[in-house]
């Protein structure tokens, strides 16, 4: 049930700066896609093409959304 409720408002923040974390990592990027599964990341770091990361719902410890600076 939480699972539903967690991947709508993945999908309403589409194109946000994230920070995922997993057991194993800490991904920051943009969010850039968000399925019931997967999402997907660019974790372009402003130079060049970014590679895109895509992350199981499931492996999902927590999401943070940095405020960005003023």
């Amino acid at each position: 049930m939480f699972e539903n409720t967690f991947v709508a408002e993945l999908a309403s923040r589409l194109g946000s700066r994230v920070e995922v974390a997993t057991d194993n990592n800490l991904t920051e990027g943009i969010l850039i896609s968000v399925t019931s599964d997967l999402i997907s990341i660019d974790t372009t770091n402003g130079y060049g093409t970014g590679n895109r990361l895509y992350i199981s719902i499931n492996s999902i410890n927590y999401v943070r959304f940095p405020a960005t600076a003023a």
